[in-house]
Parts: C-alpha cells; structure tokens; sequence
C-alpha cells in the first residue's frame, strides 16, 4: 500500500493522540508507588526491566492505534507484546515503545518517553512521534513533511564552535573494550574540527537521547556492534531516526548505512551499531574512527 499525504496525517494524528494517552499514564504514576517485574528480554538490565506502568501506557496506546490496523491493513510491533512477524507481511507496521527508559523512571530521573513510529515493510521510517512527559514536549514527523517540535518546524543544528564535542551514550559504554580509544579518538576529532575538547556523557534513554542531539549540535550518539541480544531494539530507534531524517541529520548504523528497521530474525539492534548525529562531518569522522579501531583490532 503507498500512503499518501492525507492518509499518513491521519495515521500521525492517531500517534500523537496515542501517545499523549500514554504519557498522561505515565505522569499519573510518576510519584506514587508501582509494581517492578523482571523479564527475560535482553542482556543489559535497562532491558530487563519492566512495570506495571509500561503494560497500563502500552494498553492506552493500542486502543487508540489498532483501529487503524485494520482499516490500513497494518501490522504492530510493541515493546511488551510477542513479536508475531505480520510486520514481515504487511506493507508498514506500528512500532510502539510505551515507555523508553524505565530503569530512569524507575529511578525517578529524566530519560523515560513514549516512542511511536509507522514503519515501511522494506524498513523505511514513514512516522515518528515521541513525547516527553517530564518536559511535555512532543516532537513529530511524518516523511517529506519535516519534523516539529510542540508544532515549530526544526532546522538541523550547527556546530557551536565555542562548544565541545561530545558522546552522549548509556552506562554500558563504560565497560566498553574501546572506552578509552574512543576517548581519545573524540579529542582528536574535536581537534579536526576545531572544538575545545570532546566529553563523553552517560544518560539513560535511547529515545531521549537522541532528541536530545536535534537541539545540541555538538552531541552525537552511538554504539558499536554488540554480540548477543543487546544495543537497543527497533522500538528504541524507529521514531527517532524519522525525526533525524526529516531534519536532514544523521541516523545510519555505524558504516554509514540505513538502519536496519524491520530485521527478520530479531528486534535488536546490536548487528552493525548506530550513529544518530546533527552535523554531518562530525558523523563522517566518527565512521572513520570506527573504521581504524576496526583495523587496529584486526577485525
């Protein structure tokens, strides 16, 4: 099925509402008590958290969006629901995450949102919505349409010279073989690129984490490829890399080529890394950086 305009509007205005249902959940629960389970998800205890609070947000949104699954003929993809591969059948599917970053509500810290994407079968990012609720900032994007911010459209960042360069990732970088290369390797770019310095930031939230880059064009993030299952899920990068596109910023795997949105044998993403980043030159250097680790390793 190809969407056109009026429809794919149709479909956005159902996300937002959906996550707005959803984000308005997760505030009511913000300060009060809640249930936390375990699951079997997952290498890294970000992805093996879960609460009550994520399955009542995930219940809000499909209300809103399954409707429209069967008036599209589309298929759903969702972080706490069994993957039933229609989405290898259908000509898009919704690719839900009710609440990215709980382990940071959990710990009642900034870093938890709502993502939802529409997802073309060939792995294309038609839609993607994402709502904070600690700021109550929703950011939106619908392809060839461009990306906005509470409504105001959004430009791609520039570099701020007068700022550092700086790696904004989760804490399980910080066992990372390459930490310290990695490290150093920023400064170097830093250096290239003539920034005072480059940081490494650690933050919890995937989603977060990269919106964050639309409005601080000295920031970018990125994993390298993982073995096993870990380094995020489509559900973490699916609404984001639609936002990243629209404003004509940088979301590949860590190559340079188009992320891997609708993988056959499994959600992670862990295959080939990821790099979300404003500024191109700041990606093409960090490709390169990735590419002399690769050779000084042998790999």
């Amino acid at each position: 099925m190809n969407f056109n305009v009026q429809q794919l509007n149709e479909l956005k205005q159902r996300a937002i509402k959906a996550a707005l249902a959803a984000g308005a959940i997760i505030n009511a629960h913000r300060h009060s008590s809640f249930h936390i389970q375990q699951k079997n998800v997952g290498s890294s205890a970000a992805s093996q958290i879960v609460t009550e609070v994520d399955h009542t947000a995930q219940a809000a949104i499909l209300a809103i969006l399954q409707p429209s699954c069967l008036s599209y003929d589309l298929a759903l993809l969702a972080e706490e629901s069994r993957d039933d591969g229609e989405r290898h059948q259908k000509a898009a599917f919704w690719c839900i995450d009710p609440m990215d970053g709980t382990l940071a509500f959990v710990k009642q810290e900034a870093g938890f949102s709502v993502s939802i994407a529409l997802v073309a079968q060939n792995g294309t990012p038609l839609i993607g919505v994402v709502f904070d609720p600690v700021t109550e900032t929703l950011f939106s994007a619908v392809r060839g349409q461009g990306a906005y911010k509470n409504g105001c459209l959004m430009q791609r960042p520039k570099l701020d010279q007068a700022q550092p360069l700086v790696l904004t990732t989760d804490f399980s970088f910080q066992q990372h073989r390459w930490l310290q290369q990695t490290q150093t390797g920023l400064e170097a770019i830093a250096d290239v690129l003539d920034l005072p310095g480059a940081e490494i930031h650690f933050r919890i939230g995937a989603v977060m984490n990269a919106c964050h880059l639309l409005e601080t064009p000295n920031h970018c993030y990125f994993k390298y490829p993982r073995e096993g299952a870990s380094g995020g899920s489509l559900w973490d990068y699916a609404a984001t890399a639609c936002l990243f596109h629209e404003v004509g910023a940088v979301a590949v795997d860590i190559e340079g080529q188009p992320l891997a949105l609708n993988r056959l044998t499994t959600t992670f993403m862990n295959h080939r890394g990821l790099l979300y980043a404003g500024n191109e030159s700041v990606a093409e250097q960090i490709m390169g950086l990735y590419q002399r680790f690769l050779a000084c390793s042998g790999a």
